[in-house]
C-alpha cells in the first residue's frame, strides 16, 4: 500500500483487467483506487504507474467515468503517473449537495482540490469531451501549473452564443426546480444489468459493446433488486456558467501549456455540424495553430481514445514524451 497523503486514500491495489483479458496484447496494468476528500464528500478514482512518475490528471466527457482511461493508460509512457478521476456526480465520486447546479467552474475548483490534495506543484492534462473544457479553463486560470494539455476530441472551451446567454440560464435554473420538484416524489429506477447495457448503448451509439461495459463498471451501483446508474442525474441539466466566444479566446490565450488537440473523424465536430453550431470551433482551432500547438485529426468517433486507443496512444505518448518528458519521440519503423 503507498502512502497516504493528507485527505487521499489509496483504497486498493490491484491488476486492471477488461473482460478477463489483455488489452491489444497490452500487459496487464497494476491499478489502486484513489479517494479524495471533499466537503460533500468524496472524489473517487483510479492511479496508474510509479509514485514518483510525472503527474499526469485524467478528466473524462460529461455522464462517463474515468474508466475511458482504462485502455488508453496502458498504452503511454510508463515514466507517468497517471491520475483519473471520477467527477463530481460521476463514477464512485460523491454527488454535489442538493440544491447545487453542476457547472465548469465547479469541475475546476474540484481539480485545485485534488491537486492541492496530491501535493502537485506542475502537472499535465488529459481531458476528454467535457474534461477538455475542465482542463482549458483551469490551465487558462492557473497557467503556472500546467505544462502539456490533451484534448481529445474537445475544444478546451464550450462558447455559448450571447444572444442565446439569457435563454439558456433560465432553462437551467427552471430545469434543476422541476427535477427537485420531481424528486420528491420519483424514485430511481432499478434495472437488470442487461437492461443497463442497454440504456447506456441506446442513449451513446458511439460506443463499443466493450466500451459500454467499461464504463459500466463505476456507472452502475447494486441495489435490492437489480443496478441503478451511479451518477446524479442533474449532470443532464443545463449548464448555467456559460461564457461567450470572446471569452474563451481570452481564456485560450492565457494558457501557457503545450496543447495537443486529437480530433476524431466522425466525432464531436460532426455533431456540432448536425446541430448547426459550428461557427466557434473553427476559431478556437486556429487560435491554438496561430501559437503553434499541435491538432491532429484521427479515424474514429466522439469515444475513439476508449474504442480504438490504438489510433490515438502513439500521438499522445510521441507528445508526452517530447514536451513532458523530454525525450525524442519515438523512432518510426
Amino acid at each position: 500500500m503507498m502512502q497516504a497523503l493528507k485527505s487521499v486514500k489509496y483504497l486498493t491495489t490491484s491488476t486492471m483487467k477488461q473482460a478477463g483479458k489483455t488489452l491489444n496484447s497490452v500487459p496487464l496494468c497494476p491499478v489502486s483506487e484513489l479517494s479524495v476528500a471533499v466537503p460533500w464528500g468524496e472524489i473517487r478514482g483510479r492511479v496508474w504507474g510509479p509514485e514518483h512518475g510525472r503527474p499526469v490528471l485524467c478528466l473524462h466527457g460529461w455522464a462517463d467515468n474515468c474508466g475511458t482511461f482504462n485502455k488508453l493508460i496502458p498504452l503511454l509512457p510508463k515514466e507517468c503517473r497517471y491520475v483519473a478521476v471520477d467527477l463530481a456526480g460521476h463514477g464512485f465520486s460523491s454527488h454535489r449537495p442538493p440544491g447545487v447546479f453542476y457547472t465548469f467552474p465547479s469541475y475546476v475548483a474540484d481539480v485545485c482540490r485534488v491537486v492541492s490534495a496530491l501535493r502537485w506543484d506542475r502537472f499535465s492534462i488529459i481531458g476528454h469531451s467535457m474534461g477538455g473544457n475542465v482542463a482549458g479553463m483551469y490551465s487558462a486560470l492557473y497557467p503556472e501549473m500546467v505544462d502539456a494539455i490533451v484534448l481529445l476530441d474537445s475544444y478546451g472551451f464550450m462558447p455559448t452564443d450571447q444572444k442565446k446567454m439569457t435563454t439558456v440560464v433560465k432553462e437551467g435554473i427552471e430545469g434543476l426546480l422541476e427535477f427537485e420538484k420531481k424528486s420528491e416524489q420519483k424514485k430511481e429506477k432499478i434495472y437488470t444489468y442487461e437492461e443497463a447495457v442497454k440504456r447506456l448503448s441506446e442513449a451513446n451509439p458511439f460506443l463499443s459493446e466493450d466500451s459500454v461495459h467499461i464504463l459500466l463498471e463505476r456507472g452502475l451501483v447494486q441495489t435490492d433488486g437489480g443496478v441503478m446508474f451511479s451518477r446524479d442525474f442533474r449532470i443532464n441539466l443545463k449548464n448555467i456558467a456559460r461564457i461567450s466566444v470572446e471569452q474563451s479566446l481570452e481564456m485560450q490565450s492565457r494558457i501557457r501549456a503545450s496543447v495537443l488537440v486529437v480530433l476524431a473523424e466522425n466525432g464531436f465536430e460532426k455533431i456540432l455540424t448536425e446541430a448547426n453550431q459550428m461557427k466557434f470551433p473553427p476559431l478556437l482551432l486556429q487560435g491554438y495553430r496561430d501559437q503553434n500547438h499541435k491538432v491532429v485529426t484521427v479515424p474514429g468517433d466522439h469515444h475513439v481514445h476508449l474504442n480504438n486507443p490504438e489510433f490515438v496512444a502513439p500521438l499522445v505518448s510521441d507528445f508526452l514524451r517530447s514536451d513532458v518528458l523530454g525525450l525524442k519521440e519515438t523512432p518510426k519503423l
